[in-house]
Parts: C-alpha cells; structure tokens; sequence
C-alpha cells in the first residue's frame, strides 16, 4: 500500500505579481527562469509523464492569457504525506494571491473515491471533504445533458 495522493489545482493569477513571486512558481514548476529562495528543500510540481499511482499525466503549467491579463496555473501531481507541510504552505500562498473565487482544485487519496476539495474565497483556502452516506450512480447520465 502507498500513501499518495492526487493534487488537483486550477487557478487564475493577477497580472501584478512580483518577478519574485513569478520565479519562484516557476522553480516549482521545473522551468526555466525559477528560482527558490523560500525554503523549499525540491520543486513541488516539476513532475511531468505518466502517473504511476494516480493514472494519467502528472503537469504543471504556468501561462499567461494577454486578453485575459492574468496568468493561469494548472497543475496535476502525485504527493507524499511528507510533502504536505510545503504544499499546504503554497496553497494557502496561491490562495492569499489568486483571483479565482471557489473551487480551485482537491486532494484525493489514490484509492478514494471522493476528494476534499480546495476553496478560494477571500484571499484564503479552505477544505470541503465530501463524505456520502448513498451514492446514487447513474450510467446513463456520466455527463448531465441540460437539454434533457
């Protein structure tokens, strides 16, 4: 058994951020032009190609939208329980910085079927966990059709 967890986030970012700010994202995210100076011991999300545990891609990309004048920052990673003191510290930074009000991405253990789910809301993040008593399923309605 491994302890990994999913990391979803997806966020906007303002155009005012720091060169510092911009750099240290992009140390995190394995690009070029990064640089750590805040404590860090490795990038948290310079991962990239198949997931091992999780399934699917591990990516981590920072963009910036001209007409939209902010940056987007979208990553997907497996974590290790050792690494949650330094991703809770960069959530809540993202969260203190983010222009993006709800839901801007969750934690899911990798054998889980529901995750706790990360929440924006002024300048601050907190954690929605989801807990079911009944689930209904549906294999006719995977993705609701709003014409129906």
């Amino acid at each position: 058994m491994a302890d990994i967890y999913e990391l979803q986030l997806s966020l906007d970012l303002p155009n005012s951020l720091t060169p510092q700010d911009l750099a240290l994202l992009r140390w995190h995210l394995g690009e070029d032009g990064g640089r750590q100076d805040d404590g860090y011991e490795y990038p948290l999300w310079d991962a990239r190609g198949s997931a091992r545990r999780i399934g699917g891609v591990l990516v981590g990309e920072l963009r910036y939208d001209e007409n939209m004048s902010e940056w987007s920052l979208t990553v997907r990673q497996e974590a290790h329980p050792d690494e949650f003191d330094d991703l809770r510290r960069m959530v809540l930074w993202l969260g203190a910085r983010t222009t993006t009000v709800g839901v801007i991405g969750y934690l899911r253990f990798y054998e889980a079927h529901l995750p706790d789910v990360l929440i924006a809301q002024s300048g601050s993040v907190r954690c929605a966990i989801l807990r079911v008593e009944k689930v209904v399923e549906s294999a006719a309605e995977v993705i609701p059709d709003p014409y129906a």
